[in-house]
């Protein structure tokens, strides 16, 4: 589906984010030039927003395993076709990014979810290095 009010795909959640159970429509809108920086904004209430960004320019060796379970939520079983974004939270001294709970969202079909990687030992607040 499309979000005909910003003319954008509009992203499925499979399992609603934890803490916004009633929003399951987003759209990912574009805030810098390379593409480095979105706002994941809920279609039926676009003020709530997420800062999302994709891991590899700050994080190059994160790559978490996803389990099936996802896979078959996503209705997926080519793990190459998934987006994988990671919260931002923006500070005034450090920016962090939340590699514990990636949004997983499956390319072909805009189907997404947000998985929590429990035993990885992935931060919560990992600090970015890359300026943007």
């Amino acid at each position: 589906m499309t979000d005909p009010s910003l003319g954008l795909p509009t992203i499925d959640m499979a399992v609603p984010m934890p803490g916004f159970p009633a929003h399951r429509e987003f759209v990912l809108v574009r805030l810098h030039d390379e593409g480095l920086l979105y706002a994941f904004t809920s279609v039926d209430d676009p003020n709530l927003r997420f800062l999302v960004a994709p891991p590899e320019p700050f994080f190059p060796d994160y790559a978490p395993e996803i389990e099936n379970d996802v896979l078959a939520a996503l209705n997926t079983k080519d793990p190459d076709r998934l987006l994988l974004l990671v919260v931002i939270t923006a500070g005034v001294n450090e920016t962090t990014a939340n590699l514990l709970a990636p949004i997983v969202v499956d390319r072909d079909s805009r189907r997404a979810m947000q998985v929590v990687l429990t035993g990885s030992g992935m931060p919560i607040r990992a600090v970015m290095n890359r300026s943007y």
